[in-house]
């Protein structure tokens, strides 16, 4: 057990084959060396073995929260969800916003550990300490939007008040490999295939019902030091600054232009690096323009409202309203996450300026319960294929109207395409015969920020944990934002060292479990001080960025146990070896590719592995627990991935 500040001391494990529930301790050496959320869930999953089928049974499918999740921390309103990922292989996890994270606390938990699989459908009821299971029957089958407002009415709660409900929707039922959890709606665990594993347990929704509990510091001068800093440097930010700051101003999709400005906005399916780009390419060809799905554009035409998440001053969220005219009739289209990464991927990348029809899509994928990152990457590539004659009736390039209906297919697996898509881009691109149109690493696809145009995301992409992504090390803060320092985003040396430090740095923000936007603003002095404050510890600045490391590394480990090495670090080769018609990169990226080898042999050097394996002496040194290690040893020879 653990008696450390900003922890319950209390995570429920619920055994859904057996309709049972046990309540245990957190394991204190534990909690110091893993934190909670992210670090403290991969640990669980980790202990559970790396040999199970991520869609079977004996899958971990873990809720967690952090020590500083549903505190007065700012920005403390996220919760974690950890397990096995069905579109990697590798071990993942996935935040969302809102007020689950803090309402999950307050109910009394640190976290829910589903296991097994549940004869029927239920889903859960977490109220003041207890974990109750109920029958899911009558909505199995339903979107998110109306599970969400039926399983509020069941529970006597109110939605957004003192009640949140996370709810898969038909694609998890159908486990479709990149289906997520959505949170109140409008906030996803969107990647990694977390709903898919929550619908092969019979799972429909997690409700969590509370009141407000905030915990108290167990140090308060020390976390009201550390608070205060952290407001002021919010405050003073030109990215977070509250009704100035672009993010909160524009929500995550401020970066559409600027990305765009700079020759680094994937379109069409990753050939070219912007729009303008990609009209120059042919321009007896139609082109698009990013400007009209860009945040200016929602903030002046579509925006009503702009909700926010438990502490959080910034309000990035987006809340907009749209009238769509599709398929014959009219859509009267509310919600709250024209984000960036899904306007990017449902919008120039598979080439649709259409802004209220993205909102739709967007909308509908909420609803489906699917990732709308991956969902447009793979209708992209679908969309290449048929370009290519691979695909006969498949998806001709921005047609708006049939995407809206293919997230629909693909969520229910409705025919033989949709099928395909619904294993996601890398596994459908191979069987159409063609698996370099896929955008994925390890599985995973890409988000909106081009590899040839950032060498930091480049490096940041291939050696992600969880298949490409920007949030594992969000290395654009300095290649775009210039924070800390403005960094040449060109420029592939020194990005190795660049981007492990923002993966550590982001393991322990997503450990306590805080929004990752602060990273625009606070830094490891305002962290140190505000986890060491709440809990009561006495954690140096090195201290914390090592329990950074550590999880990266037991993430790391977890994969290398699976059989992945240093070969699965890699890029799609349109960003490393070039393509007819797509590469070099155009504009400001021109004539860039992904110095991929150069970039790989800096971030091994500094993260002490060998290509691509934690040899067994950095284990030692990290204090991980080896059991079987990875065969590896300081200038051994890294295992072959069939170890």
């Amino acid at each position: 057990m653990t008696d450390l500040g900003g922890y319950q001391d209390n995570v429920a494990r619920i055994d859904l084959s057996e309709e049972g529930v046990d309540y245990e301790s957190i394991d204190d050496e534990d909690a110091r060396k893993y934190i909670g959320a992210r670090g403290l869930g991969v640990k669980y999953v980790f202990d559970q073995g790396p040999d199970v089928d991520p869609l079977g049974p004996d899958n971990l499918l873990a809720f967690m929260n952090g020590p500083l999740t549903g505190t007065q921390t700012v920005m403390s309103g996220r919760i974690a969800v950890v397990t096995k990922s069905p579109l990697t292989n590798t071990v993942t996890d996935s935040h969302h916003g809102g007020w689950s994270g803090a309402r999950l606390k307050w109910a009394g938990f640190d976290g829910l550990l589903f296991e097994g699989e549940a004869e029927d459908p239920v889903y859960a009821v977490v109220e003041d300490g207890e974990v109750e299971l109920r029958d899911a029957s009558h909505v199995w089958g339903w979107g998110v939007h109306d599970t969400v407002e039926e399983l509020g009415d069941e529970v006597d709660g109110q939605v957004g008040k003192n009640l949140s409900v996370m709810a898969i929707g038909p694609g998890g039922e159908n486990q479709v490999r990149y289906a997520c959890i959505m949170n109140e709606d409008d906030r996803a665990s969107g990647r990694g295939g977390t709903g898919a594993v929550m619908g092969s347990k019979n799972l429909k929704a997690v409700v969590v019902k509370s009141s407000t509990k905030m915990p108290k510091p167990a140090d308060q001068e020390t976390f009201q030091e550390g608070h205060k800093q952290a407001m002021q440097v919010i405050q003073e930010s030109d990215v977070t600054a509250p009704n100035e700051g672009g993010l909160s101003m524009y929500g995550t999709n401020v970066l559409m232009n600027l990305t765009e400005e700079m020759d680094g906005l994937p379109t069409r399916n990753a050939r070219n690096t912007s729009t303008s780009s990609e009209a120059e390419e042919d321009p007896s060809e139609p082109n698009i323009d990013a400007e009209k799905v860009s945040g200016e554009n929602v903030r002046e035409n579509i925006l009503v409202d702009e909700p926010t998440c438990h502490s959080c001053p910034v309000a990035c969220k987006k809340e907009v309203e749209v009238d769509v005219h599709h398929k014959g009739e009219d859509h009267n289209i509310r919600m709250e996450s024209y984000e960036y990464e899904s306007a990017w991927a449902l919008g120039p990348n598979s080439m649709s300026d259409d802004r209220d029809k993205v909102a739709m899509m967007i909308d509908r994928c909420n609803d489906m319960g699917v990732d709308t990152i991956d969902v447009g990457n793979t209708m992209a590539m679908a969309m290449e294929a048929t370009e290519k004659g691979h695909i006969e009736e498949g998806l001709d390039w921005g047609d708006a109207d049939t995407m809206i209906e293919m997230i629909e297919r693909i969520a229910h697996r409705e025919d033989d395409l949709a099928d395909s898509l619904a294993e996601g881009a890398g596994r459908a691109a191979a069987e159409f015969g063609d698996p370099d149109m896929s955008l994925d690493v390890k599985g995973q696809t890409m988000a909106a920020y081009d590899p040839r145009a950032m060498k930091g995301m480049a490096i940041g992409y291939a050696t992600s944990n969880r298949g490409a992504c920007h949030l594992r090390g969000y290395t654009p803060s300095a290649e775009i934002l210039g924070i800390p320092t403005k960094v040449d985003p060109s420029e592939p040396e020194g990005k190795g060292e660049l981007c492990a430090t923002f993966q550590d740095l982001h393991a322990i923000s997503d450990s306590f479990d805080i929004c990752k936007f602060n990273a625009f603003a606070e830094g490891i002095e305002e962290y140190v001080l505000q986890f060491n404050g709440m809990t009561g510890l006495d954690f140096s600045e090195d201290e914390l960025m090592e329990a950074g490391e550590r999880i990266y590394n037991l993430e790391r480990y977890y994969n290398n146990l699976v059989g992945f090495d240093g070969s699965d670090d890699d890029l799609p080769a349109r960003f490393v070896e070039g393509d007819p018609k797509a590469i070099p990169g155009q504009g400001g990226s021109e004539g860039q590719l992904v110095e991929l080898d150069q970039l790989k042999d800096e971030y091994y050097e500094v993260r002490g592995w060998e290509d691509g394996v934690v040899p067994d002496e950095k284990l030692e040194e990290l204090g991980i627990d080896i059991g079987p290690g990875t065969g590896v040893s300081s200038g051994g020879a890294a295992a072959s991935g069939d170890d």
